[in-house]
């Protein structure tokens, strides 16, 4: 079993909202909301990924300095394994647009995203973002996500 190191971006503006990008031409969440992401690429440091997934997929470009380490929630669900790893830009330059692998860009509260974001989004903002969760476990549900740290 192939195990997906994954690396994503929280972007918040100053009104506590978070990017999301609507997926496209992707075969994992096909026309939901998401946050800006993917696999980190060999010898790529996981910050790194974040950026260039978020600078890629919405046309944004934040400094790894400035982020913040959200911490990391592992999986095995769905026959999938892996780890998937969060960061926080509060700063970035650049005007988010649709770019690779993303239909439409657009703001949301945490507590109220659109109902067809990928299933996992509001945990993960729910525990990482709001809670200040460093390490969590999702094995088969949300209903089973465990907050270890």
């Amino acid at each position: 079993m192939t195990f997906h190191l994954v690396s994503w971006l929280v972007v918040q503006d100053d009104a506590g909202r978070v990017l999301l990008g609507r997926r496209a031409g992707t075969s994992y969440g096909e026309g939901e909301w998401g946050l800006p992401g993917g696999r980190v690429e060999p010898g790529e440091a996981l910050a790194d990924a974040a950026v260039r997934e978020a600078h890629e997929e919405a046309g944004i470009m934040a400094d790894v300095a400035a982020l913040d380490a959200l911490g990391l929630c592992r999986y095995d669900h769905g026959g999938a394994q892996g780890a998937d790893v969060f960061f926080l830009a509060r700063t970035w330059s650049g005007e988010p647009a649709p770019l690779d692998k993303t239909s439409e860009v657009a703001w949301f509260l945490p507590t109220a995203l659109p109902p067809d974001a990928l299933w996992w989004v509001a945990g993960v903002l729910r525990a990482h973002l709001l809670g200040g969760a460093r390490l969590t476990e999702l094995l088969d549900g949300w209903d089973d996500l465990r907050v270890l740290v």
